[in-house]
């Protein structure tokens, strides 16, 4: 893979009670730091719902995993909901290895997590 497939993009959008956020790349130790700033960024208006699309993610670290697990937690104490859509195996597989796909909620389209 060449530098530009390994490049991080993040795409944010926002209504009254919800954010799409799509990540594109690979979420590492690298790039985590950014997605953690517009993730947290997020935090400061009053959303019931974070949707992840990890449909373009086909690597994440524990420093990514790390990032997710602080918004769940930070929205978890305002009755908010992360929801995490579209995972391929490989992110899959870091999610059930660490148990934490009993933790987050992940569906496999946007219109589902809206429902879940």
């Amino acid at each position: 893979m060449n530098e530009a497939q390994h490049q991080m993009e993040v795409s944010v959008s926002v209504d009254r009670t919800a954010a799409v956020v799509r990540v594109r790349g690979e979420v590492d130790l690298r790039s985590s730091p950014e997605l953690r700033e517009k993730l947290l960024n997020l935090l400061e208006r009053p959303l019931k719902r974070v949707i992840i699309d990890l449909a373009r993610v086909g690597y994440i670290d524990s420093s990514g995993v790390g990032t997710l697990v602080e918004l769940k937690r930070r929205l978890d104490r305002t009755d908010g909901r992360v929801v995490l859509v579209a995972l391929q195996p490989r992110v899959r597989s870091v999610f059930e290895i660490t148990r934490l796909d009993h933790f987050f909620a992940i569906v496999d389209t946007i219109d589902e997590a809206h429902k879940a």
